[in-house]
């Protein structure tokens, strides 16, 4: 799926200076993002994010907050729900004699450490791609209602395997 937001900045632009962004997000841009992280709606966003030179790449430093409509796994009821993370991550261009290096037949990663860094494909940061993706990875993929409580169905029995079996069999023969 294509990106739902996309807000290009320029590598260049960076190298500048810092660059501070309060992106918006209009009702089609709502629809478009409520679709590709798998909820109902999204019925606000807001964002920050800034931009600065990092080696020959850049840092972000964003914040996302969204009210998001989803479906209660228990409940089948569409209830709201507020999200908001904060995240930093830091890009280097491709080739760059700055990005980490496999070693061995894979690149080990401590998550204790760092998380290390993307890699760009080109000289243009999106930085919608990465709102995006940092408010999808806080979307509850069970959504539960606050306070819906799962009953068991009354009157459902349970029926074993076995029990077709000793109706095949009969009544015990009494003693």
């Amino acid at each position: 799926m294509s990106n739902p937001w996309s807000i290009p900045v320029r590598l260049a632009d960076v190298d500048r200076g810092v660059i501070h962004l309060k992106p918006e997000a209009d009702a089609a841009t709502l629809v478009r993002i409520a679709d590709s992280i798998g909820v109902d709606a999204v019925k606000s966003l807001t964002a920050e994010a800034t931009l600065k030179p990092w080696l020959d790449g850049v840092e972000l430093t964003g914040h996302v907050a969204a009210v998001v409509t989803q479906t209660c796994g228990v409940t089948l009821d569409a209830f709201d729900s507020t999200i908001e993370t904060r995240f930093t991550l830091k890009a280097l261009v491709a080739g760059s004699p700055n990005a980490p290096q496999a070693q061995g037949p894979a690149l080990v990663i401590d998550p204790d450490e760092e998380d290390p860094p993307e890699i760009l494909e080109g000289d243009v940061i999106d930085v919608g791609d990465w709102l995006v993706e940092h408010l999808a990875l806080e979307v509850d993929q069970f959504p539960r209602k606050p306070d819906a409580v799962f009953e068991q169905p009354g009157g459902v029995e349970v029926i074993s395997p076995f029990a077709a079996l000793a109706a095949l069999k009969g009544p015990k023969p009494s003693n």
